[in-house]
């Protein structure tokens, strides 16, 4: 593997992404990890002992200004915990390769259809929808299982449901992903610790530059616009997801 240094950095940067755009705790982080060497389920499951407390750190600014809605991020977590730690049991037997590939495939197809706008009669009907408590809580169990599978908070899914499903804008989309992730990340890291999935050297030099990375990363982001924001995030999540995808694969 690369020298520790290398891993710290790497925490530095996926911090500040998970501050801007509430994402890279761990969808970000595992393809890195990967790069720098950490063997599959290990780079899947090492960021996580990090991402509960820089979640909470990322969130702050966002709860002080009032661009999160806790109560949606409540009702998130009735359906996404339990599906979490079944979707982490599942990891075992999928295997790391597989679930590296599929990151890298998902942060495309999520990254295209953040590029599009979102229109005013969207949000409206977003509103309406988050207002069906079934329907969230249904909803966030698909991306529990999910985030289970990839060992990650799931703010790379959670970000553009709020946005296009349920109707919130960039920056409290943002806000409430970070709340929902510090919860979700903890019955993922106690599914994975049980399974022996975390090297704690990786996720000891990962942590020390993700928590300063994402306090700086929060801050950033309320200097920019929402729409400056989303459309960055969209290019961000579709060349990442295409480099790291046909790196996995030349490798396989």
């Amino acid at each position: 593997m690369a020298p520790w240094p290398s891993f710290v950095f790497a925490g530095i940067v996926v911090g500040l992404l998970m501050g801007v755009f509430g994402v890279g705790g761990s969808s970000v982080a595992t393809p890195v990890l990967a790069i720098l060497g950490a063997p599959g389920l290990i780079a899947v499951a090492s960021p996580l002992p990090a991402t509960i407390p820089s979640a909470l750190v990322a969130a702050a600014p966002y709860v002080r200004s009032g661009e999160s809605r806790p109560r949606a991020a409540a009702w998130s977590l009735v359906g996404g915990v339990p599906a979490a730690i079944v979707g982490g049991l599942l990891s075992q037997v999928i295997g790391g390769p597989v679930l590296l590939v599929l990151s890298g495939i998902v942060l495309i197809v999520i990254g295209i259809r953040v590029l599009f706008p979102i229109s005013e009669a969207t949000r409206t009907a977003g509103t309406a929808r988050r207002q069906n408590r079934p329907l969230l809580v249904a909803t966030m169990a698909g991306i529990g299982l999910f985030t289970g599978l990839l060992a990650n908070g799931g703010g790379f899914l959670l970000v553009p449901v709020y946005l296009f499903l349920f109707g919130l804008r960039m920056r409290q989309a943002v806000g409430t992903s970070l709340l929902v992730i510090a919860v979700m990340s903890i019955p993922t890291l106690g599914t994975h610790m049980a399974l022996g999935h975390i090297d704690w050297t990786v996720a000891g030099t990962f942590a020390a530059g993700l928590l300063p990375g994402a306090a700086i990363g929060a801050r950033l982001a309320h200097r920019l616009e929402g729409p400056t924001i989303r459309r960055a995030f969209g290019w961000f999540l579709v060349v990442f997801g295409i480099a790291f995808t046909l790196y996995r694969l030349s490798r396989a």
